[in-house]
């Protein structure tokens, strides 16, 4: 008896998915609520839980293809939950094990064939960026599962592996594989690879919102010492109490809402030839996750302590970059902020979040000589940036928005006083 294994419901306004990666191969044992397969949707990876325990059978769609809610996407047969038999090996293997040949020592075992790489959105994209073959790696996760550790760990090996390949002795036995041969004789390469859902929708979005929204950036720049003072007179006593760290971004979120209040077209949307105002401050949070850049929303920041930001922020990034945030974290929003400064961007014009009108820009900080009582001292400062829709917003409006943003976190004390 087989049992259906289908798309589920994806969060609202989201009818289809694309197949990002089988985490179970046909005859791997399955246990009830086990990862099977990665979707990819416009906004977040999911991985589709197993509706009952027994053994992989058929794949029904392939990585990469467009699925939609519903849809039957694999079978789970009956069976006792033993673990997968190898594959069988078309060309019959020779000889027995003998000694090694010397090449360079492999950062871990290889699975035998036939054993599943389950790999996490997470550990996907850094097995991609770091250019790591899978089963070349020995997971230490749950069930034998890749972590990106485990990853990373293997990146550094191989960083180091040509240096004991060069002192290593010839080895004529050794093969060669065509990449080998391309570096080894100074070819350039190309690679294609298919975009993901996601980059596919980041990209339509920020390409709308250049050719729908009468885009314009305003700067200026704060004096950080008030902050950084208070973050290093407090931060021992803030963790010990609240178990999070006290952060900048809790500074410019309350600094922006008491901006958002007092400029409420910043806060708002177009809608058709409407104009929704919002009583409320929900900021998207601009996070760097494995599929690309994502934007979960801190709901009700205006009536958050700061301690309630820095942990809502900290959940948020954390399952952002383990790629488990829902679409209910990504849904709604009425402004941004994006944190460049943590890659170390100078300057930067960030675009809107659409719907939303407006998106603080935030940068590094570094000293630079500014003039204070006519004299000329240095100072931790920082570039900030309000990119906004003319449509909406006047230039006087984002002008003063920034600027109460500006003086907000320059004298810390309007932020109690509402000033």
């Amino acid at each position: 008896m087989s049992t259906e294994v289908k798309v589920p419901a994806l969060g609202e306004s989201v009818s289809e998915a694309s197949i990002g990666q089988w985490l179970k191969q046909p005859g791997d044992a399955v246990a009830l609520d086990e990862p099977l397969v990665s979707l990819e949707t416009d906004k977040v990876a999911i991985e589709v839980p197993a509706p009952a325990a027994g053994v992989m059978g058929a794949q029904l769609v392939k990585v990469g293809d467009t699925v939609a809610v519903g849809a039957l996407i694999a079978l789970i047969e009956a069976g006792s939950g033993a673990a997968a038999t190898p594959a069988p090996v078309s060309a019959p293997v020779s000889a027995p094990v003998a000694a090694p040949a010397a090449v360079p020592v492999p950062v871990a075992e290889p699975q035998a064939a036939g054993d599943p790489v389950t790999l996490s959105p997470a550990v996907r994209r850094a097995v991609l960026e770091y250019g790591i073959d899978p089963a070349s790696v020995k997971g230490t996760g749950k069930d034998g599962r890749l972590t990106k550790e485990d990853v990373l760990s293997a990146a550094a090996a191989k960083t180091a592996a040509p240096a004991a390949a060069a002192s290593a002795p010839a080895t004529p036995a050794a093969p060669v594989t065509p990449a080998a041969t391309a570096a080894s004789s100074g070819q350039r390469r190309e690679e294609r690879v298919k975009m993901t859902r996601m980059r596919q929708t980041i990209a339509k979005r920020l390409k709308s919102a250049q050719d729908t929204a009468a885009l314009l950036t305003t700067f200026n720049d704060v004096d950080m010492s008030a902050v950084m003072a208070a973050r290093d007179k407090f931060k021992d006593a803030f963790e010990k109490k609240h178990g999070v760290k006290l952060g900048f971004m809790s500074f410019f979120a309350k600094a922006a809402c008491l901006a958002l209040k007092d400029f409420p077209s910043v806060n708002a949307q177009i809608d058709g030839d409407e104009i929704v105002y919002f009583d409320y401050v929900d900021i998207s949070v601009a996070v760097s996750a494995p599929g690309g850049l994502v934007v979960p929303v801190v709901r009700n920041a205006d009536a958050l302590s700061f301690a309630g930001i820095e942990k809502a922020i900290a959940d948020l990034g954390k399952r952002a970059r383990e790629g488990t945030l829902t679409m209910d974290d990504m849904k709604g929003g009425t402004f941004t902020i994006s944190n460049g400064g943590v890659f170390g961007g100078l300057m930067s014009t960030p675009i809107i979040n659409p719907p939303q009108s407006a998106v603080l820009g935030l940068h590094r900080i570094e000293d630079r000589p500014v003039v204070r009582g006519g004299e000329i001292v240095i100072r931790p400062m920082m570039y900030i940036a309000l990119s906004y829709d003319h449509r909406l917003i006047d230039g006087r409006e984002a002008v003063t928005a920034l600027k109460t943003i500006k003086e907000a976190i320059e004298d810390p004390t309007r932020l109690l006083i509402d000033l």
